[in-house]
């Protein structure tokens, strides 16, 4: 599968994977930041953006199709870095192919089994694919009466657009739905990623708490923590400048 992709910069070669609902855009500011060093590559994952539909989310399919993309742009090595289930991805990437991967960065996520959480924005996101909305405002108020949080009503409708006369998501929802059980769990394995790693957590969010970490550490056993001050889940679009600054210094780093 060949997934939707943006390049810019010249260097050492990064791939930045977007989280659950989310696109290539959700890490332009990172992509500015590190195109100044490095060759970024910004990707939509599969049933996102503009990239393919397929019935499976399982990581260690998404993961595939970054080794594969990988491999279609000559791109023999990387680092890589995920927020959510991106960081999943990223980790994932990095467990079946650790001889490739120089750097990840996993940014508020961990190697573990998750609850349900996002059944309010799937009841929203069906509810809009349901309804017959000519407008963005139409589907904004649908959305409100599911999901509280008006800063995550907006990230959704940056995937919804118009298509003939109606408003339609770039998701692959069905896919979402059906696949929600791999996207909240961690695939049972026994490798490990020798090389540097940085999760990245934010202060006031749940994904990573102390009880995850000896998952972390068993995978990952050279890797470092650190944690943004008053950020959630969403730190890179809450705090980009510190969360930018923490990632290019990781990826700079000689040790």
């Amino acid at each position: 599968m060949q997934l939707n992709y943006k390049i810019s910069g010249q260097g050492d070669a990064v791939f930045l994977i977007h989280g659950l609902f989310g696109s290539l855009s959700n890490f332009g500011l990172l992509q500015q930041t590190l195109s100044t060093h490095y060759r970024v590559i910004c990707v939509d994952v599969r049933n996102h953006g503009e990239s393919p539909h397929h019935p499976s989310m399982r990581y260690q399919d998404m993961a595939q199709d970054i080794l594969e993309l990988a491999k279609l742009l000559d791109i023999s090595s990387f680092s890589i870095v995920g927020h959510s289930m991106g960081g999943k991805i990223a980790m994932q990437v990095a467990l079946l192919a650790p001889e490739r991967v120089n750097k990840l960065v996993v940014a508020d996520m961990s190697p573990v089994n998750y609850e349900p959480r996002h059944q309010g924005v799937f009841a929203g996101l069906q509810a809009v694919a349901e309804a017959d909305f000519k407008t963005r405002s139409e589907a904004q108020t649908c959305l409100s009466q599911y999901v509280e949080e008006v800063g995550v009503i907006q990230f959704l409708l940056k995937s919804l657009y118009k298509y003939k006369d109606k408003m339609i998501w770039r998701y692959n929802l069905d896919a979402l739905v059906n696949g929600y059980a791999d996207i909240i769990a961690w695939p049972e394995t026994t490798a490990t990623f020798q090389g540097p790693t940085l999760f990245i957590k934010g202060e006031l969010s749940d994904y990573i708490i102390k009880d995850y970490w000896p998952s972390g550490a068993k995978h990952f056993p050279q890797a470092k923590i650190k944690m943004i001050m008053g950020t959630g889940h969403w730190l890179h679009a809450e705090k980009p400048v510190v969360f930018n600054k923490i990632v290019a210094n990781f990826l700079a780093a000689t040790s």
